[in-house]
């Protein structure tokens, strides 16, 4: 009789354990996991760290020295700079949303407004500036999915604003806005892109996972949204009594 030869499952249909890793295969497992947990944590530090070197590096030379306090420590203190720099801002602020603040701001505008170039480069930061971070503004703050760039491949987009204006006229067809694409795995850069309304399906992803998704070059995926719809019970048809007392009682009463 012959034994019947084993597969993914053993003579009697029991699956066979996987065979155990050498001693070198454990020490590369081991070495990947210690690369996975450790990895993230250094690029982040390392980036967090380049970031406060280098706002350090522009806003320590306009500290006094009374007020640096590297300047009488034997150890430089990391993140001077993005100290005074926030204070500076929330100051500078302050200062801007009143009366006098706004003159002063008005009267720098005016002298910018009389330099060619610089006028021109001011008001466009300006702008985008005031776009982005307006607090009733939904730019960047939408994504979508467009057909693009060609027909059955889809492309993750943001939904800036609306076609307005000089654009919106020279556009044909109904209302169309203004999208960014951006490009993998650099989302800095990317193309503007005018579209139908009707042809954006927006979806329920955060600016975060979407940047994820790109940056990672589709690895990283978004969370699934568990939308659950809340249905009310119908409420049960009236009963009718259609007993022959009750037919009787009614034609009594007409």
């Amino acid at each position: 009789m012959t034994q019947p030869a084993p597969g993914a499952l053993g003579p009697l249909g029991e699956p066979v354990p996987a065979p155990k890793p050498h001693g070198l295969a454990r020490l590369r497992n081991y070495f990947l996991t210690g690369l996975v947990v450790a990895g993230p944590v250094a690029i982040t530090i390392w980036l967090t760290l380049w970031l406060i070197n280098l706002i350090d590096g522009w806003v320590k030379p306009l500290i006094p020295p009374a007020w640096n306090p590297n300047s009488y420590l034997p150890v430089a203190v990391p993140g001077v700079g993005v100290l005074a720099a926030v204070i500076g801002l929330t100051i500078l602020g302050f200062l801007a949303a009143n009366l006098v603040g706004r003159t002063i701001v008005q009267s720098g505008e005016n002298v910018l407004d009389r330099m060619p170039v610089v006028r021109s480069l001011y008001k466009g930061v300006k702008q985008i500036f005031e776009t982005v971070f307006k607090q009733d503004g939904t730019s960047f703050r939408r994504v979508g999915l467009i057909e693009w760039p060609g027909p059955g491949m889809w492309s993750i987009c943001f939904i800036t604003e609306p076609a307005r204006g000089a654009l919106a006229a020279g556009l044909p067809g109904p209302d169309h806005v203004c999208l960014f694409v951006p490009c993998t795995p650099n989302p800095t850069t990317g193309y503007l892109v005018m579209m139908e309304e009707s042809k954006v399906t927006e979806i329920g992803v955060t600016t975060d996972e979407a940047f994820k998704l790109i940056m990672s070059m589709g690895i990283i995926q978004p969370a699934e949204a568990l939308a659950k719809a809340q249905v009310e019970p119908a409420s049960p048809p009236p009963q009718i009594d259609a007993s022959p007392s009750r037919a009787a009682e009614t034609e009594a009463a007409e």
